[in-house]
């Protein structure tokens, strides 16, 4: 199983993002996912992350969120980091604002990899210790060592 920090890239990490409404978010989040991987379609990618939010709330609680979708013209996970300036709201369980978010993008067919992945995500998530480093970076390259290091 590939680990978060395999699946995520520099070019997909972005720290302290302006406050946007959570729409504004996605996306924020479809443009630079799709900036890096142009073989995917903005507007896919979009539709997609939207569609799995108005499910349900991808909001774990802490201020972390975990969007995340199957998508077409995906062939391996890919993972995106944000750290948001200030926290928005999000329907969380716990009603926090979220200020941090892990966005992952699997293939279509990819059902128990989708599940492992999201497993570690929250896992990672869930530890204090791990939310306050990630908060703590004070740039993209800064965060994407951050989540290295925690999941090496």
């Amino acid at each position: 199983m590939q680990t978060l920090s395999e699946i995520l890239a520099p070019t997909r990490v972005a720290c302290h993002v302006p406050p946007v409404s959570k729409k504004r978010l996605f996306e924020t989040m479809a443009q630079l996912i799709c900036d890096d991987q142009t073989q995917l379609e903005y507007n896919h990618v979009l539709d997609k992350l939207v569609e799995r939010e108005s499910l349900g709330s991808t909001g774990l609680g802490s201020g972390i969120a975990l969007p995340h979708c199957r998508v077409g013209n995906c062939s391996e996970p890919l993972g995106s980091l944000f750290t948001l300036a200030e926290p928005i709201e999000f329907d969380a369980p716990d009603e926090q604002p979220v200020d941090v978010l892990f966005v992952l993008l699997v293939p279509e067919e990819a059902h128990q990899q989708h599940l492992d992945i999201l497993a570690e995500a929250a896992g990672l998530f869930s530890n204090e210790v791990a939310r306050e480093q990630l908060r703590a970076a004070d740039d993209a390259t800064a965060l994407y060592s951050a989540v290295r290091e925690l999941t090496a």
